[in-house]
């Protein structure tokens, strides 16, 4: 045989060995990298499902809701409008079953086979977590699985395993094609210049053999000369520079993912307490339209503490700051309880929302029970007020439904969530009136006309108010009454209505009636003393009975 070829022979070997094993490394390293990675992500996502499932049924039982279906359903559908927000592909797939296989949550349809369900509430009964194989749909699926006890759920986040695995099958095929290159080159240099690169070819395989014992890819062949064997040495320190860049990507990709998760996390965490969470998750959804405003039909609230500026100032400011918190405190979650949202305070002021940004059937009707929610919670905060030698609160409590403009109003560096428009005014102008009519809750002729029904509602006057031509009917609710008070107010009703009629004497007989019942009563008072006056000076044809109200 002749000596080139036994060189060959020989030397081939040294130049093989240490492409094959780097290459294998580096594949090695990607391809647990990037798997574990992935890995990593999706029990990420399952943890973050099963966090925001146990928010949710945290949620319910803080509030003694836990039991009540329909606010279970509410929940369940939460988590499950969650669960799709996770997805991030359409290979992506998230399951929740319960113990006998029934799937009870999907982020996308799929139709499990008789085998696969069984497997499914196999593993649910088994409560196997963590990671797992499963074929969902006909399909091999990897993920990651959770159990979630309070709703009985086993929580599957999974993804197809051939999309699983194709950027670490593409890694290994570039990988192989790289060896093979490089090795294709190596041979070449071999039998064309072998006895060029006899000599100086043991120093580079030792430097190759260093590197894959150090394990550095930072590490590069030092080229000595300017022949093949610099040029082979050069080959393989842009092959590992091209390793180590890909391998940094990927960590600095996994790192990043991690980062934006947990500040996502972070974020929730923080704002849900200002925001909605469904403001929270439009926005990470599609952030620039968060500064695009829509109209919708809401009810707007708005509450004031009357006088508070002659109670604040006897009082220190660490007390008053005390004091409105703790008056906060139910107020707010008094709103939360009845689907809306706290859109502002403003000094000791609360603006909420009921339709927006989720919108309900009963909003208007939700606003009103919230307000007779927030009477009730003052009672409550007085009566402890009362034990401190604390100076009681009283409020007022105006309620309007119509269209607003919704929308986050502001720049991209501070924006409010809120709502605008004539129909907020005029919720604001209503909680002010409160105070002229000595009633503590007054809601608009647009509230009565949806709400009218199923609360007890007497009108207070028609009105015009400061900003508006049209006059509108103000209403005054109450949760319940007594007998008497029932009695009261429909005489009252009945005597409004001749006033507007122009039946003066009528409408004062029948006030005078009302009265009775309610003795001490202002808007009975105020009426039967306009009547009476009425009656004997009567007005001319123009009258309409409408108070115009020039004050805000």
């Amino acid at each position: 045989m002749r000596i080139r070829f036994k060189l060959v022979l020989v030397v081939l070997p040294l130049i093989i060995t240490p492409l094959l094993l780097v290459s294998l490394a580096a594949s090695l390293a990607a391809r647990n990298g990037i798997t574990r990675v992935a890995t990593d992500f999706l029990q990420f996502k399952a943890e973050q499902l099963a966090n925001y499932a146990q928010t949710q049924w945290k949620l319910l039982a803080d509030n003694g809701l836990q039991d009540n279906p329909e606010f279970l359903a509410v929940s369940k559908a939460a988590v499950e409008s969650f669960a799709r927000s996770l997805v991030r592909s359409q290979s992506e797939l998230i399951l929740a079953v319960e113990g006998s296989g029934q799937v009870v949550l999907r982020t996308e349809e799929v139709a499990l086979e008789p085998a696969e369900q069984e497997e499914l509430a196999g593993l649910a009964g088994a409560g196997r977590t963590g990671w797992l194989q499963v074929r969902l749909g006909g399909e091999e699926r990897v993920g990651q699985a959770q159990r979630f006890e309070p709703f009985g759920w086993y929580l599957l986040v999974t993804e197809h395993r051939r999309a699983f695995y194709q950027p670490v099958n593409q890694i290994s095929y570039q990988s192989a094609l790289i060896l093979v290159c490089s090795l294709a080159a190596a041979l070449a240099l071999l039998i064309v210049f072998i006895r060029f690169i006899t000599n100086p070819m043991g120093q580079v395989v030792e430097a190759m053999k260093q590197i894959i014992t150090a394990g550095d890819l930072g590490r590069r062949v030092e080229l000595e000369y300017g022949d093949e064997v610099g040029e082979l040495g050069h080959t393989f320190n842009l092959m590992t520079g091209e390793l180590e860049k890909a391998y940094n990507q990927i960590k600095s990709y996994a790192f990043r993912a991690v980062v934006a998760q947990k500040k996502e996390q972070k974020i929730r965490s923080i704002f849900q307490k200002y925001v909605p969470a469904d403001v929270i998750d439009q926005f990470f959804s599609n952030p620039e339209s968060m500064l695009v405003g829509e109209k919708r039909l809401v009810a707007v609230l708005f509450t004031d503490i009357r006088n508070f500026t002659t109670i604040s100032e006897m009082l220190a400011p660490d007390e008053v700051v005390e004091s409105l918190n703790a008056y906060f405190g139910p107020m707010v979650d008094v709103v939360l309880a009845h689907g809306g949202i706290v859109d502002k305070f403003v000094g000791d002021a609360i603006m909420a929302v009921f339709g927006a940004p989720v919108k309900h059937d009963n909003d208007a009707l939700q606003a009103v029970n919230a307000g007779f929610g927030m009477l009730e919670a003052l009672a409550a905060f007085n009566a402890r007020q009362a034990q401190r030698q604390k100076q009681p609160f009283s409020m007022g409590i105006g309620v309007n439904f119509g269209e607003v403009i919704v929308g986050n109003i502001g720049s991209d560096k501070k924006m409010d969530y809120t709502v605008i428009g004539d129909n907020v005014n005029l919720g604001s102008r209503l909680e002010s009136l409160t105070k002229a009519y000595r009633v503590p809750f007054l809601v608009s002729e647009s509230v009565f006309r949806l709400v009218g029904s199923k609360v007890h509602c007497r009108l207070v006057e028609r009105v015009v108010v400061k900003g508006r031509k049209e006059s509108t009917a103000i209403y005054t609710p109450s949760r319940r009454l007594s007998a008497q008070e029932a009695k009261g107010w429909k005489l009252y009703s009945a005597g409004v209505e001749r006033y507007y009629q122009r039946a003066f004497g009528e409408a004062a007989r029948l006030l005078a009636e009302a009265q009775s019942e309610l003795p001490g009563d202002s808007l009975t008072l105020t009426f039967l003393a306009r009547a009476r006056l009425l009656e004997k000076e009567p007005p001319g044809p123009e009258w309409t009975g409408v108070t115009i109200i020039p004050e805000k």
